[in-house]
């Protein structure tokens, strides 16, 4: 059996949130922190602006800056992987470089959003960039926010790329990824928090969460209990992260509940967003509170 720290991007992926100040500025300190504490719950990766750290928002030398703070937060503690996909190829490669010169240890790159390329444009676009850099790369399928599926034969054919060498499943069609699980040696991670088990039952290596902001290591429980085999852990666990799930991810966007939560607690210093999120209404923290309450989390 591999141990559950020998894979590549870790095992325990928070896709981390931006921090910004009351003004509304990159805050690099609170990242720093955040991504300690982070580690210090049981994370050995962290995703650095990626959806849920506000990409589409951030200027690219906000990129750099914390890809830069978090390698120099956690050092070889955790995996660095830089999101750096964009639905600009040329805008993609550029980022991607200047990740790798900040030093991240990989790249995640979701499917081109908006421009709803044919999977020709999709593989073209993830094989262009991956040559770009001597990087690892972690391809993201998400259609709910990109549009367009990446199929099942496409991420098999990029799978013979060396650079790319994991997937961040948030496709929701477990037959699709258990043809990806079938015929390739790509690492894969759930990209739903909620699908965690039984993606990792099929042979899934992880989750990149944003529910692990939260309860990292009631993700690290699980999915050590998945790669020790012992079923009957990660079921009582899985059932145990359920309503905390439910309160980072179902009443609003995932980042915006995250920073609300984190705020709650006292490791971030305040709840800000980028427009066009907002901060959660009374409304929307009072049904987050009440999940958390169920799930035995006391903000």
């Amino acid at each position: 059996m591999t141990s559950a720290t020998s894979f590549l991007f870790g095992t325990v992926v928070p896709a981390m949130v931006t921090p910004f100040n009351d003004e509304g500025q990159l805050d690099t300190d609170s990242a720093q922190k955040l991504a300690e504490h982070l580690v210090n719950e049981g994370a050995d990766g962290i995703v650095v602006t990626g959806t849920t750290g506000e990409i589409s928002t951030l200027t690219d030398d906000e990129n750099v800056r914390m890809f830069s703070a978090v390698k120099e937060a956690v050092g070889d503690r955790a995996t660095i992987i830089a999101g750096t996909g964009t639905n600009d190829t040329a805008h993609s490669i550029e980022l991607s470089r200047r990740a790798e010169q900040a030093g991240a240890d990989g790249l995640l790159l979701v499917t081109p959003y908006y421009n709803k390329p044919n999977q020709a444009g999709i593989r073209a676009h993830f094989e262009t960039v991956a040559s770009a850099t001597d990087l690892p790369m972690m391809v993201y399928d998400i259609p709910g926010r990109s549009v367009m599926p990446i199929h099942s034969e496409t991420i098999i054919a990029l799978a013979q790329h060396p650079n790319v060498v994991a997937l961040k499943d948030a496709k929701a069609d477990y037959q699709s990824t258990t043809r990806v699980l079938a015929e390739t040696d790509l690492l894969v991670y759930s990209g739903d928090d909620g699908l965690t088990l039984p993606l990792m039952a099929a042979g899934a290596v992880g989750v990149v969460s944003v529910t692990a902001h939260v309860a990292t290591a009631g993700y690290r429980r699980l999915v050590d209990a998945m790669h020790a085999q012992d079923l009957s852990t990660a079921r009582a666990v899985h059932f145990e992260l359920d309503p905390i799930q439910r309160a980072v991810m179902s009443h609003v966007q995932g980042a915006v509940a995250a920073k609300t939560i984190l705020h709650w607690q006292g490791i971030l210093p305040n709840s800000v967003v980028r427009l066009p999120l907002t901060q959660a209404t009374e409304a929307e923290q009072a049904v987050i509170r009440a999940d958390l309450q169920e799930g035995g989390v006391t903000v």
